[in-house]
């Protein structure tokens, strides 16, 4: 029996049968979900916990410099906020909206009360609207928690300073904080594409646990997918590569480009999944106590349809950017290493206490291959080297630096400095006023993936 909206008995009040709005239902719905412990706790945790952690690290002499901006949480309150933002895109969002959208249409299932629902609501429609709006409120103030908590802790425990880019370009605290709170809200894209999907598993699969567990494992799909050496357009058509793609704000000029493609793509995701979802809603059977999700509906109008829909992007996203194979190409990463190491060189002259130069007076280059020479100087790998070159005003010879690096196949590298000690083969330098942290030794980079730039 397909679910239809119950038409009102002659002669019955009409107050008692007038249908209830989604407003009205949408306040029910919320006040459901804020008064379950495990969201209530859940909340509490991303007003608080991003804070504590942001400033504890902050405080400790030894930092987590295999995250991202994770090396620059000492310099600046804003990396802290950046730290969760990488940590919350990879695991803490899939695992929030599996437990908010995931379950608020199986809940119900679960405690047999769809047929008073409906006698009261009178509209399947309603109770969808309803019931995804408040998932959708929930889902948003956790991610402002987060983003608040973070910032607010890094803040209070650092400072308002400002913050390294991942080309060596240094941003204003004004910058930073422009730009920190836009990747948060770049990320609700790809969260947004996650909670729809959740829905439609709650919708799809009834009271089982893989509705509960869908976004999440969907999430680490994308992740085992972002580590293959996949092709560009397939790489920016999956719906979370905005949880990535935000670092191409902190270059100069930004990386745009892949983060609108992942925005679009995501909130794309999050349409299609959530009509998907309304569509197997109103044509399911409420008559039935034990109905547990239907196999072949589940297939028909979820899995498939979400399949041509990645096929589609994939294509779209193929046509729409120049770029072909994994977009890491030897010219890319000679350049952006050399745009790097420029403003990073300038900022430990400038703690040296040495004259001040100019980019364009270092003239810096880089030469760069990969398995010493020996394979192809393109794609991911941990195997690459360069050696970095400038020269300075006045002085003949020129200053030469090696660094390997560590490429990852979304595009962002560290390189660590392997020589000359004075320059970057230290965590430390000698500075008038004491030891300092050497800007050279490592750094965070971001090569451009689509070809988007001239080449110089």
């Amino acid at each position: 029996m397909t679910a239809t909206a119950t038409a009102p008995v002659a002669g019955e009040n009409a107050a008692a049968v007038r249908r209830v709005s989604v407003a009205r239902g949408y306040r029910f719905e919320l006040v459901k979900l804020v008064s379950q412990w495990r969201i209530r706790l859940v909340v509490l945790a991303c007003w608080t916990a991003p804070a504590l952690f942001v400033a504890a690290v902050s405080r400790q002499s030894t930092l987590p410099s295999d995250t991202l901006f994770g090396r620059w949480m000492h310099a600046t309150g804003w990396a802290g906020s950046l730290v969760v933002l990488g940590f919350a895109g990879t695991w803490a969002l899939p695992l929030l909206t599996s437990l908010v959208a995931g379950d608020v249409f199986a809940a119900e299932d679960r405690l047999g009360t769809w047929r008073h629902l409906l006698v009261a609501v009178r509209s399947p429609r309603r109770i969808f609207a309803a019931k995804a709006l408040a998932g959708l409120t929930v889902v948003l103030l956790l991610v402002v928690g987060l983003a608040c908590s973070s910032a607010g802790g890094g803040l209070l425990a650092v400072g308002n300073h400002p913050l390294v880019g991942l080309d060596g370009h240094l941003l204003a605290p004004s910058d930073a904080a422009g730009k920190v709170l836009l990747a948060w809200a770049c990320v609700l894209a790809p969260t947004l594409a996650l909670a729809a999907i959740g829905l439609l598993g709650s919708v799809a699969l009834g009271r089982s646990p893989m509705g509960l567990l869908l976004p999440a494992l969907v999430a680490l799909a994308m992740q085992l997918a972002q580590m293959l050496p996949l092709p560009v357009a397939v790489r920016l058509a999956l719906p979370g590569y905005a949880f990535i793609s935000w670092n191409g704000l902190f270059t100069d000029p930004a990386q745009l480009r892949p983060l609108a493609i992942g925005v679009a793509v995501g909130l794309v995701w999050a349409v299609a999944a959530t009509a998907l979802a309304y569509a197997v809603f109103v044509r399911r059977d409420f008559t039935n106590a034990s109905y547990d999700g239907t196999g072949r509906r589940a297939v028909t109008l979820g899995a498939l349809p979400l399949a041509a829909l990645l096929g589609a992007t994939v294509a779209a996203v193929a046509v729409a950017t120049p770029s072909a194979g994994s977009g890491i190409g030897q010219d890319k990463v000679q350049r952006s290493v050399a745009v790097a190491f420029a403003h990073l060189y300038r900022m430990q002259t400038a703690e040296l206490k040495r004259p001040a130069v100019t980019e364009a007076e270092l003239r810096v280059s880089a030469a760069c291959n990969k398995g010493g020479g020996q394979r192809t100087a393109e794609g991911a790998g941990n195997d690459w080297r360069c050696v970095v070159s400038w020269h300075l005003p006045g002085v003949q010879a020129v200053g030469t630096a090696v660094y390997q690096l560590d490429i990852t196949s979304d595009g962002r590298f560290v390189a660590d400095g392997d020589g000359p000690k004075e320059v970057n083969g230290y965590f430390l330098v000698r500075t008038p006023i004491g030891d300092a942290p050497n800007p050279l030794w490592q750094f965070d980079g971001n090569v451009e993936l689509l070809d988007t730039t001239p080449k110089g």
